[in-house]
């Protein structure tokens, strides 16, 4: 078993570092239980080196995990919203409206907009 560790600036010592959430963790018998990659970040490096410089993470790979956490995160919310409003339709106490209506109002509002398009320009 090997202990992950987080490690954070320290209030009271701005440049050292201490550490906190001790996390267990299984070793695999001393084998990584992920690959090196190589990522270009493009105009992102700059926000990764602020983090690195501030202390807030202790390397490259920290800042990247922190990122796909939040990016797990966000697709999370945005799949539980997504189930929330499909409910609410399947809920939905109205009648369906036909396809065909449906289509022949996209078409009718496209057309429009592509008029007034044309138009002004």
């Amino acid at each position: 078993m090997r202990l992950l560790a987080r490690p954070h600036a320290l209030a009271n010592n701005p440049g050292g570092f201490g550490y906190d959430n001790v996390i267990p963790t299984p070793y695999n018998d001393g084998m990584r239980t992920s690959k090196p990659i190589t990522v270009t970040l493009g105009n992102q490096q700059r926000s990764l080196e602020k983090r690195l410089e501030s202390g807030a993470f202790a390397s490259a790979s920290e800042v990247l995990r922190a990122a796909m956490r939040a990016l797990d995160r966000e697709e999370n919310a945005l799949d539980a919203v997504l189930r929330q409003r499909i409910a609410a339709a399947i809920d939905d106490p109205r009648p369906s409206i036909p396809a065909d209506d449906v289509f022949a109002a996209l078409r009718a509002f496209h057309a429009a907009g592509a008029k007034g398009r044309s138009g002004g320009a």
